[in-house]
């Protein structure tokens, strides 16, 4: 009877064992701070995931760059094994492909609604990158639209005359370099620094990015330009992916798609929160007039000439959006 308990007690051990073998862990990048609504997006997700997976999948998010991945080595982290899974700014792997800047052209998609019909021709293209890139797309979730902050108010296009500002991307580059500014590329890790040491003295990017820098410390004003659409996409290691099994793949998909429309409203709300943020402490936040916004856009369309140009696999899926847009 002892032996036969014995015989028991480790046979259970033994399928204790080979449970917990059986987990799948990974560690998620995120470059943005805890509190940033992308990170929380990711903690609902890894949240959800594991009850779908029975916990067979656990995600730990790990945010402000702790694993030390900088935003521009998302996706290569990511296709490398570095991570198994990531949250990356897509405007910011353009190094990878260039095809990956079309919803950073500025003015193409200025608002949700636009942006929600661009992904229409333009997701089939991410996924296909990711791919070759030894990574799945999971889900794709978009910033609040680009505004412009400034030591002064912007009223003409006078007023960016010499501006060092920080731009995330080429297409931010070469819209400023139009606009007369002075623009610098830069990740965000390094945007505070370089507003504290004077290196800059604006900054193109988000309504929840500029309350995550506290920008009011060194800028009075944010204009709400809208020039540029931005969108971070979440995915994982193909190699990883497929070690799971098809029951998991499957839940995670179904986790995603379920998640993806809640996580554009974040970034709706999020903007409008984010907006009364600065407000309170004491940024003015004011919004292009009808004629400066018509001076903007004149000085978009022919970046976009201009890209469809240098990055041709693109041209179809800028010129059907703007066909069913009736431009």
């Amino acid at each position: 009877m002892k032996y036969g308990i014995g015989i028991g007690i480790v046979t259970l051990g033994m399928a204790l064992g080979s449970a917990a073998a059986a987990q799948t862990s990974w560690d998620m990048s995120v470059v943005w701070p805890e509190g940033n609504f992308h990170t929380q997006n990711a903690m609902t997700f890894a949240e959800q995931v594991s009850e779908a997976t029975d916990g067979e999948v656990q995600i730990t998010v790990h945010s402000g760059g702790a694993l030390g991945i900088k935003g521009p080595e998302g996706m290569a982290a990511v296709r490398d094994g570095l991570v198994p899974i990531a949250d990356i700014l897509m405007s910011q792997q353009v190094g990878e492909n260039p095809a990956l800047g079309v919803e950073t052209l500025p003015y193409l998609a200025p608002t949700l609604p636009d942006l929600a019909l661009l992904h229409k021709f333009y997701r089939p293209m991410v996924e296909s990158i990711a791919e070759d890139m030894n990574q799945k797309l999971l889900y794709m979730v978009p910033w609040p639209g680009q505004a412009v902050y400034s030591p002064n108010k912007i009223e003409t296009l006078a007023d960016l005359e010499g501006l060092t500002i920080r731009v995330v991307d080429a297409n931010g580059d070469a819209f400023f370099n139009a606009l007369g500014a002075a623009p610098l590329q830069m990740p965000w890790g390094e945007v505070v620094p370089s507003l504290a040491a004077g290196t800059i003295k604006g900054v193109t990017t988000s309504s929840s990015s500029g309350v995550d820098g506290a920008f009011w410390e060194f800028m009075d004003n944010m204009n709400t330009f809208n020039w540029q659409a931005s969108s971070n996409i979440v995915t994982v290691n193909l190699d990883s992916w497929n070690a799971l099994d098809p029951e998991d793949q499957k839940a995670i998909e179904e986790v995603a798609a379920a998640l993806e429309g809640d996580f554009w409203m974040n970034s709706a709300n999020e903007d409008a929160a984010k907006i009364a943020t600065l407000k309170e402490n004491g940024m003015t936040v004011t919004a292009p007039s009808e004629d400066l916004r018509a001076a903007l856009v004149e000085k978009a369309k022919p970046l976009w000439e201009e890209f469809k140009t240098r990055v041709p696999e693109a041209a179809p899926v800028i010129d059907n959006y703007l066909a069913v847009r009736g431009e």
